[in-house]
């Protein structure tokens, strides 16, 4: 039962800084686009890619 009085604050602290984490990503545009990447996939590309733009 000892091992609850380390646990508990221990999880609230990683609870926090997953509720902060996951805040940050909101303010910052993580999930603005959702669908759009997927779609990038399935658009071909007409411009050949050149070797120098590469790098």
């Amino acid at each position: 039962m000892e091992i609850l009085l380390l646990l508990i604050p221990i999880s609230i602290i990683i609870i926090g800084i997953i509720i902060w984490l996951f805040l940050w990503a909101i303010r910052s545009g993580q999930f603005d686009d959702l669908e759009g990447p997927a779609h990038e996939i399935l658009m071909d590309s007409d411009d050949p890619v050149d070797s120098e733009q590469k790098r």
